[in-house]
């Protein structure tokens, strides 16, 4: 009991400092209970192996493909818009539409899906995410206090009564509870995020980050300006032959600078796009979309003599293929050669839209120019060949960060296909007909947003995952095990609950609520509510009361932890994307913890009398 009780404090001074990982730390802990005898290495690995780490890492695929999508761009734009610039409205918002679905969807759940969200919010109104994402995660906690299914200490504490003979709760006899921890949650949260998740970091690396945009880079070189689509018709006399046959660039001095295929269901909802970069072997198809750069009038009277038909939007979208700037080195083997000399798209497969030489952007003729040492080329192709570009550091210097360029391309055709997993996941989450676990839909759900094309590749996918968050979870879960054997947990519950119950049930009912809400800070809720339900069930009974009173506090208490950021997985999940320390969660969580504990106590009585 000593030792594990060390092994604690250490860990949680740890925590505090923050000068290692947390994962580190959780690890280091994890092992010293291992050497020590304590844990078998079994127990140990549980938590690797938990269904609720399982849930947080298909959870962060699914939350990476809503944002890779554009989807969480869509639903983040119409909070916005109904914000209307207001940081108070949004930060309502935010907690109300999160609460919301936390009382049908498991707060894990709830936070996976709502943080791409909040995230795409902040950096659309150029604030930090840091901001909204503690009271995201605060809000999905409180949230699953309005219904039965919203939090598993919910189902506890139905266990607990029902074992003993009691009357069950209903799906909706936790929503006063519910309504009551929200409100409390806005009035609390509000000054408190004000005064401690509001002031700026420091932004480290923002400063002289020069890496401009996709959509920057193509309004530069004026890419828009002299390019134009069509569709290849049954009609069109360039159907079925190859670039090469068409000889566009000597016979109108014009180039084809990419080939698309888009092809949708028959709801014409979901749809899947194709795009090539255009060579002399490529075919030309029906229903192929080419992009045409040159001279206006020469695009026409190409596309009126081979009877194209033309389509609306002119601009360049960026999916699979992307640009980015290389500039030449003075040492580079392609000084004095003309463009079609440099081999670009023999080598690489890549083709150069244009030249930038001084103040000049040179986008026409670009076969006859000589390179020259300095010019900036503006490439395109597709981001696997673009990143082989940055091997060639002794001919030219890639500009900005392709790969990080790729990464923020929303593959916006996806969404709607993104939407209906997302909507197929919390189905089979929140309703009871549908015989698949939560975690096997979160399997599912996240396998299919790989396969169905959410991400640009399997590696996009694990990209999302937050290990650290993880890890963290992963390493503290056994915790709960180690205090339990040795009898650490049921001391301290124990002695806290005969001390004060001979004071008055108001009293016990406080004790209880804050006996729990201190366990659930070093060990999993769900543990501590499974732990703390009999105790009070027995307490209850001894002092001849109500024992529903006393088992909604165990269930507040394992629920409304805030003070600690591995408590519960959404307070971890939220912990690195919102570049927070331990000390964050103290000072907002704690006093909103402690506060909603003195006013419940007062309040459950009124609900459920003794």
């Amino acid at each position: 009991m000593i030792t594990t009780l060390i092994v604690l404090g250490l860990t949680i001074v740890m925590f505090v400092i923050g000068k290692v990982r947390s994962d580190i730390v959780a690890l280091s802990a994890l092992t010293i209970l291992i050497l020590s005898g304590i844990l078998t290495p079994e127990e140990a690995l549980s938590g690797f192996s938990s269904t609720v780490v399982i849930m947080m890492v298909g959870l962060f695929v699914v939350g990476g493909a809503i944002l890779q999508t554009g989807l969480a761009k869509v639903a983040s734009q119409k909070i916005m818009k109904l914000a209307s610039g207001s940081d108070t409205k949004l930060f309502l918002l935010v907690i109300l539409v999160t609460a919301f679905i936390g009382a049908f969807v498991s707060n894990t759940g709830t936070v996976a899906l709502m943080m791409p969200i909040v995230v795409s919010m902040a950096a659309q109104s150029g604030t930090r995410p840091g901001r909204l994402l503690m009271p995201l995660a605060f809000a999905s906690s409180l949230g699953g206090m309005l219904t039965l299914i919203g939090t598993p200490p919910n189902l506890v504490i139905q266990e607990s009564l029902t074992a003993n003979g009691y009357e069950p709760l209903g799906f909706f006899s936790f929503t006063p509870v519910g309504l009551i921890a929200i409100a409390i949650g806005i009035v609390v949260l509000i000054p408190l995020s004000r005064m401690f998740l509001y002031k700026q970091k420091d932004a480290k690396g923002k400063k002289g980050n020069s890496t401009k945009t996709l959509d920057e880079l193509a309004e530069e070189y004026n890419l828009n300006k002299d390019l134009r689509r069509y569709r290849i018709t049954e009609k069109s006399l360039v159907k079925n032959r190859t670039l090469a046959e068409l000889n566009l660039r000597s016979n109108f001095g014009l180039t084809i600078v990419e080939i698309r295929s888009e092809k949708a269901d028959k709801s014409g909802i979901l749809k899947n796009v194709r795009q090539s970069l255009a060579g002399p072997d490529s075919i030309l198809s029906v229903d192929d979309i080419i992009y045409i750069t040159g001279d206006s009038e020469k695009i026409n009277k190409f596309a009126r003599e081979n009877k194209l038909e033309k389509m609306d939007k002119n601009s360049i979208d960026f999916y699979d293929i992307g640009i980015a700037e290389i500039v030449l080195m003075p040492t580079s083997r392609l000084i004095g050669t003309k463009l079609t000399e440099a081999g670009f798209r023999e080598r690489y497969y890549i083709n150069v839209l244009g030249i930038k030489r001084g103040n000049e952007y040179i986008r026409k003729d670009l076969t006859t120019i000589k390179l020259q040492s300095g010019d900036v080329l503006l490439v395109q192709g597709k981001w696997s060949n673009i990143a082989d570009l940055e091997k060639e550091e002794t001919d030219w210097v890639v500009l900005g960060q392709p790969e990080k360029q790729a990464s923020q391309v929303t593959l916006n055709y996806k969404a709607p296909l993104a939407a209906v997993i997302m909507v197929a996941m919390i189905a089979m989450m929140v309703f009871d007909f549908i015989p698949v676990a939560p975690v096997t839909a979160v399997i599912i759900a996240g396998l299919l947003m790989v396969l169905l094309g959410c991400f640009r590749n399997v590696e996009a996918a694990y990209k999302t995952i937050n290990w650290e968050s993880i890890v963290l979870i992963a390493a503290m879960m056994p915790m709960s095990t180690a205090l339990d054997k040795t009898g650490t947990s049921a001391m301290i519950s124990q002695s806290l609950v005969s001390a004060l119950g001979s004071m008055g049930p108001m009293v016990l009912l406080a004790g209880i609520y804050f006996t729990t809400s201190l366990l659930t800070m070093f060990i999993s809720n769900t543990a501590t509510a499974v732990l703390m339900a009999p105790i009070a069930m027995t307490s209850a009974l001894q002092i001849g009361a109500s024992p529903y009173p006393f088992l909604f506090a165990v269930t507040l208490g394992a629920s409304m932890c805030f003070a600690s950021p591995f408590a519960t997985p959404p307070n971890a999940l939220v912990m690195k994307a919102g570049e927070y320390n331990f000390g964050d969660y103290v000072k907002v969580g704690l006093p909103l913890q402690i506060i909603i504990g003195i006013i419940m106590t007062f309040v459950l009585p009124l609900l459920f009398p003794f």
